[in-house]
């Protein structure tokens, strides 16, 4: 009787022992997946908002027609009745009632992005700690450039054009070197086991965005409805490869924990002590 109690206690605790396993691969896969979502949040409401915002703009016939290519209709200087603006996203989110759905995104849109570039660096802490200061400068870089875009988003361009375009200008430029960063730290560190795969596509895409903003930037400046509305093209071009980006970071995501924000948070702490015994 007690041989048959002790083998009946040690079937409960190997029983005990599985179960538990069992549970924690089930709350470890869950907590992947829900991760994965966020980047396909984040393009998903860049993409919807900036397009949903064109389009109604479009229909109320504030900005030109993205595929018209010579319209002699287009907004001249203080000209602002009966034209049109030209189509950059900017200047769709200008009119009502597109303009709060064109802040809205770029609030949401801002937000995500920042939490983003504070989950990524998370991330590298975690896993390659050795890249530390890589990794905090493309978090300072993606920070400046998700407070420029807010900035952009609620200085309407018709209103306080100045603050709109020195706000997007900051986030075009520091998206650029975020980018460069985050590609910098895809061939330096191994997350995901995958890099080969994603290095190669997010050096192209770095060298897009970048070509692409210095081409935006020439043109933009330019007087000419051809050479403006070249430059409308560039920035939704811009809008699209930033989103395919920042949608390759589903796989980071897939092995990325809620445990590795807490250890980033508790390191901090632990800095603190340092910092004050230091100075």
């Amino acid at each position: 009787m007690a041989e048959d109690s002790c083998q009946l206690q040690r079937a409960t605790r190997c029983l005990n022992n599985l179960n538990y396993r069992v549970r924690s691969l089930l709350l470890v896969s869950g907590d992947m997946v829900l991760w994965t979502i966020f980047p396909v949040s984040l393009s998903l409401v860049s993409f919807l908002g900036t397009w949903s915002v064109y389009g109604l703009a479009f229909a109320n016939r504030h900005v030109c027609s993205l595929s018209d290519w010579g319209t002699n209709n287009y907004c001249k200087e203080n000209q602002t009745t009966e034209c049109c603006l030209v189509p950059t996203i900017s200047s769709s989110g200008i009119g009502a009632p597109e303009n709060s759905l064109f802040t809205a995104t770029i609030n949401a849109g801002s937000f995500l992005f920042l939490l983003f570039c504070i989950f990524h660096h998370a991330h590298v802490m975690e896993k390659h700690a050795c890249h530390s200061m890589l990794s905090r400068s493309a978090l300072v870089f993606g920070v400046v450039a998700a407070l420029g875009a807010f900035a952009a988003g609620n200085c309407n361009p018709g209103y306080l054009a100045l603050l709109h375009y020195l706000g997007a200008a900051l986030s075009f430029l520091c998206i650029c070197f975020y980018t460069v960063l985050l590609t910098a730290l895809t061939g330096k560190c191994v997350l995901t086991g995958y890099e080969k795969f994603l290095y190669p596509f997010r050096i192209a895409s770095t060298v897009v965005q970048t070509l692409v903003t210095i081409c935006y930037t020439i043109l933009f400046a330019q007087e000419e409805y051809y050479y403006l509305h070249l430059s409308a093209i560039f920035e939704w071009m811009l809008s699209a490869n930033l989103e395919l980006f920042e949608l390759s970071f589903m796989v980071e995501f897939w092995f990325f924990s809620s445990f590795m924000l807490s250890n980033l948070l508790s390191r901090r702490e632990e800095e603190k002590p340092l910092m004050l015994t230091m100075s």
